[in-house]
């Protein structure tokens, strides 16, 4: 990419910054910022996202599997740190001055394939098939007894007390999944965009700003959790607003947190 070049040790180098929840607000304020001032951007890559939900509900329902929604669902925004990419560049490109056009914004994504973004991008499709790898496991331990007549249409069997436990232990391991891919992706993804460093290096960067900033990262990804599965109710619609502000933001917030 023309905006990086070869990097001394030093300058990767893991140092982050102290935040506190000032720090949250700035970033949403200028996410939000960001975002007015390139909506037809956020509009066209939360499209992309919700398109996917979509089609995913839809080829759950047309096959008769409509009861996987819910895990499907619930795993889907493990993918959603690959797709802001997009907004990432949007926002570096506002804060450096440069132009905000169609050929040189998707002309800089399609080039993150020759570069590190493909390798933690197959890590966190991984983490999402492996959690739908997990939810059936789960499933099958509590409901592979279980009589089900009419699962396509009523969720009764849900209901029951081998349905309750197994939603809880579902939540509770997915839960568990994102908050490990949370850790090593929060800042690794537009620090990829940023610098020319390999992916591992990047997911440690990651690791270290939670572990400097543990009770604020926490918040922050309970914050997405909350804004992402509000967003997805609606039909997906929501993630029109909710996909690029989060997005933004969590570009000013890794500039806070790793300053160049």
């Amino acid at each position: 990419m023309d905006h990086t070049s070869d990097l001394p040790e030093a300058a990767v180098r893991i140092n982050p910054r102290h935040v506190t929840t000032a720090d949250l607000s700035a970033a949403l304020a200028a996410g939000w910022h960001d975002m007015r001032r390139a909506p037809l951007f956020g509009l066209f890559f939360a499209g992309v996202y919700v398109a996917g939900g979509l089609l995913l509900v839809w080829a759950l329902t047309a096959s008769g599997q409509v009861w996987w929604t819910i895990p499907i669902s619930l795993g889907f925004p493990l993918l959603g740190p690959f797709v802001a990419v997009g907004f990432y560049e949007i926002s570096r490109r506002l804060d450096a001055g440069e132009a905000l056009d169609w050929p040189g914004v998707l002309g800089v994504i399609l080039r993150q394939k020759d570069r590190q973004i493909p390798s933690i991008a197959a890590v966190i499709v991984v983490f999402f098939l492996f959690w739908n790898f997990l939810a059936h496991m789960i499933f099958a331990l509590f409901m592979g007894l279980q009589v089900m007549t009419n699962i396509s249409s009523s969720f009764d069997a849900f209901l029951t007390p081998n349905g309750l436990a197994m939603m809880a232990v579902g939540t509770a391991v997915g839960a568990a999944f994102s908050v490990l891919l949370y850790a090593i992706t929060v800042v690794a993804l537009p620090m990829l965009l940023d610098r020319e460093v390999d992916f591992v290096t990047a997911m440690l960067a990651s690791m270290a700003v939670v572990r400097e900033n543990p009770a604020v990262m926490l918040g922050w990804g309970l914050l997405i959790a909350v804004l992402l599965f509000l967003a997805m109710l609606p039909a997906f619609l929501g993630l029109f607003l909710v996909l690029p502000l989060l997005g933004h933001a969590s570009w000013h917030l890794y500039r806070r947190l790793l300053p160049a």
